[in-house]
């Protein structure tokens, strides 16, 4: 996981590379920053998709006749504009 610190320095190096430009340290010290970004991202996306689950109408309505609509209204009825 990237911290706030690794994302402030992505920054810094970005608006330094615009300005004045970066030594070859700063360009692979970048370049290392970048990649611990995107799998960050990729490792986040990838738990979300992972906890999705698929179900059928019928699954879907008795789910939802458990749970109740996360609008607060009663679902099959509640008129609140939401696609159910």
């Amino acid at each position: 996981m990237i911290t706030k610190e690794q994302i402030q320095r992505i920054n810094e190096l970005y608006r330094k590379s615009q300005n004045e430009g970066l030594t070859e340290e700063e360009k692979k010290e970048q370049a290392y920053l970048r990649r611990l970004y995107i799998d960050s991202v990729k490792e986040s996306l990838r738990a979300q998709l992972e906890s999705i689950k698929v179900v059928d109408k019928d699954e879907y309505e008795r789910l939802m006749k458990d749970k109740g609509c996360s609008c607060g209204h009663e679902h099959h009825s509640c008129g609140c504009g939401h696609k159910h």
